[in-house]
């Protein structure tokens, strides 16, 4: 079930499947030598944490120009004196003379890695923003390249695992899923250990305002996108008075429950795959046919025939399972450009039974590399962080009827996300939790960015968020997809970077 997946996977999704069904260019730029910089050890919130805020950045150049450093926080914030956590984070200094500070960034998720997507960042962020700021990019606890890292599974283990369908229909099935989720769960807590207790949104938040110090700002500029915005406000509520210039794009509400949010998600998602239908039917070599709820029939009919019968791809032991077949649709759904790529899937899907293009899409989503290895943590992170900060009732008559209430809804694509809290039911450790309050009162103004049709944040989150958050600012963009800066149009682009370079903000309930 799709949550809020991070962006930078779907950069490479136009390299992967432009080999199946074009190419793209990288070019590099001069930058300015970075300023020295002085942590701010004053600003640790505990005298006992003052040794996290005061460590220096030992700067080294790495892949891609760019430059890389590592940064310990505490493994518990309750405990900083006891085990520690390394985050990896690395920058892009700002290109001209006139820094303003950095720009901390996170792509989403949760468990999307931002010191891989700050080079795809480069091409997201105005050329105006890096003249001003350093791009810092950082792994979260449990993500990534930080250490330790969230481990569960071997390759061929996640291969079975993301490829198996629920038979939630019979007690046997019900049964079944639960015992694949708890030898998953246990799997995770075996590999990883004790960190894994302590991947929450909250902690996260608490390592950012380390960041912001050991940067040498006195105040936290951050670009959220997707899930990242949930940890920005986050981060907004816990220090308020820290809060400089905060983006955050694709809007999450942080108060909804764990249900409420998967219905209003596959809500999304019905209604985007709803849009590209009538999109790819007003063209020419659709393979819907009749209008659009009949278009919707024939993708819930491949659905439905992926399960019952999974379809032949070009490897023998990877046929297209139903929930593969669903990860390969919902991923175009996240950008309208990337919708040529579903009309050639369900192409090759429906009139010629062949699933290549829809596993090659979900491979993609899932950070699936051709020699069979997962190039990420992130699908073991999202579910590990999901679980630390948010559960839904584990009743299984609950569930059951969360289901019946999410298909009536979404009748094409509901059955993917129902019975989702199978899987924190089984989780190996407690929840975490976040705020109660998100309010983040004396917080200086906060853009918050919707996208009316927004699959996976839906646009009422943004709404909800501007009004939860005292000093929320509401921008929308008027269009399809999942997030708007970098990928919209110059009205998102305009306000945004009048907002970082000189704080301008735009009006509340500006539209684009």
């Amino acid at each position: 079930m799709p949550r809020r997946r991070p962006l930078a996977r779907l950069s490479a999704l136009v390299a992967v499947v432009a080999l199946v069904v074009a190419g793209c260019t990288a070019t590099t730029e001069e930058q300015a030598p970075p300023q020295v910089v002085t942590p701010d050890a004053s600003s640790a919130p505990d005298t006992a944490l003052e040794r996290f805020y005061g460590q220096e950045l030992t700067w080294q150049s790495c892949e891609d120009d760019l430059q890389c450093a590592t940064i310990d926080v505490p493994l518990d914030y309750a405990a900083p004196a006891g085990d520690t956590i390394k985050i990896r984070l690395n920058r892009h200094p700002a290109t001209g003379t006139e820094r303003l500070g950095s720009v901390l960034l996170n792509p989403g998720g949760p468990g999307g890695s931002g010191f891989d997507f700050l080079t795809d960042a480069l091409d997201t962020v105005s050329k105006d923003v890096q003249e001003h700021y350093d791009l810092v990019g950082f792994d979260p606890r449990g993500v990534q390249n930080s250490d330790p890292r969230i481990t569960c599974y071997s390759a061929p283990e996640m291969d079975t695992l993301l490829a198996a369908d629920a038979d939630t229909s019979t007690p046997e099935g019900v049964q079944a899923a639960i015992d694949r989720f708890a030898a998953f769960s246990q799997a995770c807590l075996d590999n990883t250990g004790p960190v894994l207790g302590h991947v929450d949104t909250v902690s996260a938040a608490r390592d950012l305002d380390v960041l912001r110090a050991v940067l040498g700002d006195t105040e936290l500029h951050y670009l959220g996108f997707s899930y990242g915005t949930q940890l920005g406000a986050t981060y907004a509520a816990l220090f308020p008075q820290r809060v400089g210039r905060l983006v955050l794009d694709g809007a999450v509400d942080p108060t909804l429950s764990s249900d409420e949010a998967t219905f209003q998600q596959a809500v999304g998602f019905e209604n985007a795959l709803r849009a590209y239908v009538a999109d790819c039917q007003a063209g020419k070599a659709c393979p819907l046919t009749g209008d659009v709820e009949d278009g919707l029939t024939q993708v819930r009919r491949l659905l439905d025939r992926a399960k019952a019968a999974p379809l032949p791809t070009g490897d023998d032991d990877r046929p297209l399972t139903q929930s593969l077949a669903f990860t390969g649709i919902a991923v175009t759904l996240y950008s309208q450009t990337f919708w040529t790529y579903l009309t050639s899937a369900l192409t090759a899907a429906i009139r010629n039974g062949d699933g290549s293009i829809l596993l090659t899409l979900a491979d993609a989503y899932y950070d699936r590399q051709a020699n069979g290895t997962y190039a990420t943590n992130s699908t073991e992170a999202f579910w590990s962080i999901g679980c630390a900060d948010s559960r839904a009732s584990a009743d299984l008559d609950d569930m059951r009827a969360q289901a019946e209430r999410i298909q009536a809804a979404a009748p094409t694509v509901g059955e993917l996300f129902s019975y989702g809290p199978m899987l924190c039911a089984q989780w190996a450790v407690p929840e975490v939790g976040g705020l109660e309050d998100y309010s983040a009162p004396g917080a200086a103004p906060i853009v918050v960015i919707g996208t009316t049709n927004d699959p996976a944040t839906p646009y009422a989150q943004a709404e909800a968020l501007a009004g939860i958050l005292d000093s929320g600012v509401l921008l929308t963009y008027e269009g399809e997809g999942h997030t708007a800066y970098g990928r919209s149009n110059d009205c998102i682009t305009k306000n945004v970077d009048a907002y970082l370079i000189d704080g301008t903000v735009p009006a509340d309930g500006t539209r684009c």
